[in-house]
């Protein structure tokens, strides 16, 4: 089975939900402790053994690109100053991976967006992650990626992420309505778009990971516009299950929704409580605050 090479990641939205901070800083790169979010999801595609991350950009997101780019004056000073530490790590940023940015020109959709990385992607499998979505792994387990393209490589064919959600919280997902297979794995019969609590097929939600064959494109170039004029992902996941098979499974990942406010503070404490320079004065702090209360 072909390995799976590249990644999409779709990072062309106006990150209304943390304006105005995203006036003129995309939400992508928002930090979470020091390390900007989109750093976090390249990562977890360079973990799987991917080269080359197709970014799905819109206007303003130029400093995505940037950040990936060489940084002569800084790079230069911290040699300088012999701040080695610091440079080795600004070095393995910009040589991690291929970093191709794609523009979308309108905002029409996931699912556009997705198609919007065709010319690139061509006829080979890739994985698309959702740029405001931290799937947190430690160092010893696969990350949601890697787990992916592992079951993709075992059976061939298309596979995402599910994560058990609660019945209130459905409408704010794609929920997918599944077939048990056992050990973790289910069979995709059908997917709906932000269904109204009691109206869904099942509690397994999107968390935004996927692993997909060059057919999405076929059924994403066919799918109609739906709710607020958008060409919905969900609607091609639902033909491409239906004519071509699709899997999906329960990853060991930590997910935030880093594209929440919640979410988002949730992250940094969670992650800063990771770090072993941060960790005792962080709790400490944490305790002292929680008391106060």
């Amino acid at each position: 089975m072909a390995k799976v090479k590249k990644a999409l990641i779709p990072a062309a939205g106006l990150g209304t939900r943390f304006l105005p901070a995203t006036k003129t800083i995309p939400k992508e790169m928002l930090p979470i402790v020091d390390a900007p979010i989109i750093l976090y999801i390249v990562e977890e595609c360079v973990r799987a053994g991917i080269e080359d991350i197709v970014l799905i950009s819109g206007r303003g997101k130029e400093s995505i690109e940037r950040f990936f780019d060489r940084s002569y004056e800084l790079e230069a000073e911290l040699e300088k100053s012999g701040k080695t530490e610091l440079l080795e790590r600004i070095v393995k940023i910009r040589d991690m991976a291929n970093v191709i940015s794609v523009r979308q020109k309108k905002a029409l959709g996931l699912g556009h967006a997705v198609y919007c990385g065709r010319p690139v992607i061509g006829d080979e499998s890739f994985a698309v992650l959702l740029g405001d979505e931290l799937m947190i792994s430690d160092e010893n387990t696969p990350t949601a990626t890697e787990e992916l393209v592992a079951l993709y490589s075992d059976v061939g064919e298309s596979t995402v992420a599910v994560m058990e959600v609660p019945e209130e919280d459905v409408s704010k997902y794609g929920i997918v309505d599944v077939e048990s297979l056992g050990t973790n794995r289910y069979t995709v019969k059908d997917v709906v778009e932000k269904p109204e609590a009691g109206k869904a097929p099942s509690r397994f939600a999107l968390p935004g990971r996927y692993v997909f064959t060059s057919d999405i494109f076929t059924y994403l170039k066919e799918t109609k516009p739906g709710r607020n004029g958008e060409i919905q992902l969900t609607d091609a996941m639902t033909d491409l299950a239906k004519n071509q098979g699709l899997l999906a499974m329960v990853t060991q990942a930590t997910r935030y929704d880093a594209g929440d406010k919640l979410g988002y503070l949730q992250a940094n404490i969670e992650l800063a409580l990771k770090r072993p320079e941060l960790a005792d004065r962080l709790k400490a702090y944490l305790k002292e605050l929680a008391g106060s209360l």
